[in-house]
C-alpha cells in the first residue's frame, strides 16, 4: 500500500436473514425472527441480530459490563433468565449504534455461551473475512518503533506514521494514569502542524475539576465503554463540553477508546479528524486493531517511569538511579565520605496525645514536607524516615566543605521554619544532629528485603547528637568540624560544647550548639492541576 492510500483492509457489511431464523438453549427457544440480521465484520465471525421485540427470553436490566467499539458504539450487557437460570452478561445492545452499523441499533446479540443451538433456516453464512493489515502503520509497529526511548518520540511518530496509512488526523492525544504521589498521570497531545508533542502532568486534583468530571477521559477510564462523536451530529449518551471546543476547531469527528495494559488498567487513546466525514471504518479499525499493541509500548515506558518515581519516592532521587542503574544485590554499595543529618521530631508522644491520630499525622507529613524540601534545595537527598525522624545524606564528591555546609545551612533553615510555624498546622519543635566523615552507602538486609542507607560511625554519631540536643535543650547540635573555624562558628552564634559522651560512642566528640538561620525560605509550590485534557 503506497504512503497516503487510503486503508480499505477493515470493513463491516451488514445484511437481512430470509425467513425465519431462531437460537435456542437446551431446546428452550430465546428468539425467533423474520427480520434477523448477520453482521459480518473483518477478522470476526459472522454475528446474528434479533429485534428485541422478537426475543421471548426474559433480559434482566444494563450491567455494569460495557465494551466499546468505534464503528458500532458502546454496547450494554444483560443478563439471560433461562428455565429458572441466570446466565451473566447473556446479551449485547447497541442502543446508540453508531452510523455505520446503525441497522442494529437496538437489536440484541447473544454471546456464546448463552445459547446452545442457532437455526439458520435456508439462509448460509459465508466465512468470516480475513482481511490482511499493512502499511506503514504496522512496518513501524514491527521493526522501527522499539528503536523510541520517551513516549513523546513514540507519540510523534505514532502519529505521523497514521496519516501516512491515509488517516485523515489532525490531533492525537493519549492519557496515561501514574503511581505518582502528586501526578495523577501523563497526557501526551500531537497536532497537525505542530512542531512538539504537548505533555502535562495534572495533579490528583483533576479528579474534582468539572473540566475532567465531565470529560470523554473519565468516561472511559470509568469503565463506561469508549466514546464516538460525528462532530455536529447529537449523541444522546456521548455529548461532551469539549465537543463544543473541538467544533470551534473545525473537528468532523473525535474517538475516546480505552488502552488496556497487562494489570487490567484502562488508559485513553483520542484521536481527532477534520476531514468532511471524519474518519473511516477501515481508518478506526485499523487503530483498534492495533490498539493493543499501541497500548504495549506506552504501558513499557510508563512502567519504567512509574518504578524511577517510586524508587523516588521511597529512597530519594539519587539512591533510586543506583538501584535502576543495577545496585540490586546485597552489599553492593560505595564507601564515600558525607555530612550525615539526622532530623527528629520533638515531644511526638505528647503530640499525639494531644491531638489525636489524624491530626498526629497531618504534623508529621507537613513536618517531613519542611525537611525534604530544605534539604533537596541544599542539594541534599533524604535516604528515608524513620518513625518522626529523617535521616538525610548529603555526598561529598570532590568537594567536603560544600557538603558539611550544605548540611548545616539545611538544619538551621529547619529549624527556623519549623519554629516560625512554616506549613504546619500546629506548633511543634525537632532536634537535629550532624556529623560528618566516611560511611558505607550501599544494601544492607536479608537476601529476599534490602534496604538502602549509610552505615558507619558518622551515621550513629550524628543520630546520638540529635538525642544529646534532646535532652539539654539544644535544637542543633554539630561535630565540631563541620563548622570551619572558630571565628566561622562564632559568626553564627555557634556555642561550643566542649567534648561531649554520647551513648555508644567510645570516644567523647567535640561538639556545637548552632542557632537557626534567619534566613527566609519560600514555601513550596504546589502542582496545580493542569489544563483541559481530551
Amino acid at each position: 500500500m503506497p504512503d497516503g492510500a487510503p486503508n480499505a483492509s477493515y470493513a463491516i457489511d451488514i445484511q437481512p436473514l430470509s425467513g425465519r431464523v431462531a437460537i435456542s438453549r437446551a431446546g428452550t427457544v430465546l428468539a425467533s425472527s423474520t427480520r434477523a440480521l448477520v453482521m459480518y465484520e473483518t477478522r470476526l465471525p459472522p454475528t446474528v441480530y434479533f429485534p428485541p421485540e422478537d426475543v421471548v427470553a426474559e433480559l434482566g436490566g444494563p450491567g455494569e459490563l460495557q465494551t466499546f467499539c468505534p464503528f458500532k458504539g458502546t454496547a450494554s450487557y444483560r443478563d439471560l433468565l433461562v428455565d429458572g437460570e441466570r446466565i451473566d452478561d447473556g446479551v449485547w445492545i447497541y442502543a446508540d449504534a453508531l452510523p455505520e452499523s446503525d441497522a442494529i441499533r437496538g437489536f440484541v446479540g447473544f454471546m456464546p455461551h448463552a445459547y446452545t443451538d442457532l437455526d439458520l433456516g435456508a439462509n448460509r453464512l459465508r466465512d468470516a473475512g480475513e482481511g490482511n493489515i499493512g502499511g506503514p502503520l504496522i512496518d513501524w509497529l514491527m521493526r522501527e518503533a522499539a528503536g523510541l526511548d520517551t513516549p513523546e518520540a513514540f507519540t510523534a511518530a505514532l502519529s505521523e506514521k497514521l496519516c501516512q496509512q491515509g488517516i485523515a488526523l489532525s490531533r492525537l492525544s493519549v492519557m496515561i494514569w501514574s503511581l505518582h504521589p502528586m501526578i495523577v498521570g501523563k497526557n501526551y497531545t500531537w497536532t497537525r502542524g505542530e512542531d512538539e508533542i504537548t505533555t502535562l502532568a495534572p495533579s490528583y486534583e483533576i479528579h474534582s475539576h468539572p473540566a475532567f468530571l465531565n470529560s470523554p477521559l473519565r468516561h472511559v477510564a470509568n469503565g463506561k465503554g469508549g466514546v464516538r462523536q460525528k462532530i455536529g451530529t447529537d449523541y444522546r449518551d456521548n455529548s461532551f463540553p469539549i465537543i463544543e471546543d473541538l467544533r470551534a476547531s473545525g473537528a468532523t469527528d473525535y474517538v475516546a477508546m480505552p488502552l488496556t495494559f497487562s494489570d487490567g488498567r484502562r488508559h485513553v487513546l483520542t484521536l481527532t479528524s477534520d476531514r468532511a466525514g471524519g474518519f473511516s471504518t477501515a481508518d478506526l479499525g485499523l487503530v483498534f486493531e492495533c490498539a493493543s499493541v499501541i497500548g504495549r509500548f506506552y504501558e513499557v515506558f510508563m512502567q519504567r517511569e512509574n518504578a524511577q518515581v517510586l524508587l523516588e519516592t521511597y529512597v530519594g532521587k539519587r539512591t533510586g538511579a543506583r538501584v535502576l542503574g543495577g545496585d540490586i544485590r546485597r552489599g553492593d554499595g560505595d564507601d564515600i565520605d558525607a555530612a550525615i543529618m539526622f532530623c527528629d521530631l520533638r515531644d511526638s508522644t505528647a503530640l499525639e496525645e494531644r491531638l489525636g491520630r489524624v491530626e498526629y499525622i497531618a504534623l508529621l507529613n507537613a513536618f517531613f514536607e519542611v525537611v525534604s524540601t530544605v534539604v533537596q534545595q541544599n542539594g541534599g537527598e533524604v535516604l528515608k524516615f524513620i518513625g518522626d525522624a529523617v535521616l538525610a545524606v548529603f555526598a561529598a564528591g570532590d568537594d567536603p566543605e560544600e557538603a558539611k555546609a550544605q548540611a548545616l545551612n539545611s538544619a538551621r533553615a529547619i529549624v527556623a521554619r519549623v519554629m516560625a510555624g512554616d506549613g504546619c498546622a500546629h506548633s511543634c519543635d525537632c532536634a537535629i544532629g550532624i556529623a560528618y566523615g566516611r560511611v558505607t552507602y550501599g544494601n544492607v538486609g536479608s537476601r529476599e528485603r534490602l534496604d538502602f542507607t549509610v552505615i558507619g560511625q558518622a551515621a550513629n554519631i550524628a543520630a546520638r547528637l540529635g538525642d544529646y540536643g534532646k535532652t539539654h535543650g539544644h535544637r542543633i547540635v554539630t561535630a565540631d568540624d563541620t563548622v570551619g573555624s572558630k571565628a566561622q562558628a562564632a559568626s553564627m552564634g555557634a556555642i561550643p560544647l566542649g567534648a561531649v559522651a554520647l551513648h555508644n560512642v567510645s570516644r567523647p566528640v567535640r561538639c556545637y550548639a548552632v542557632p537557626a538561620s534567619a534566613a527566609a525560605f519560600e514555601p513550596k509550590c504546589r502542582t496545580e492541576p493542569g489544563a483541559r485534557i481530551t
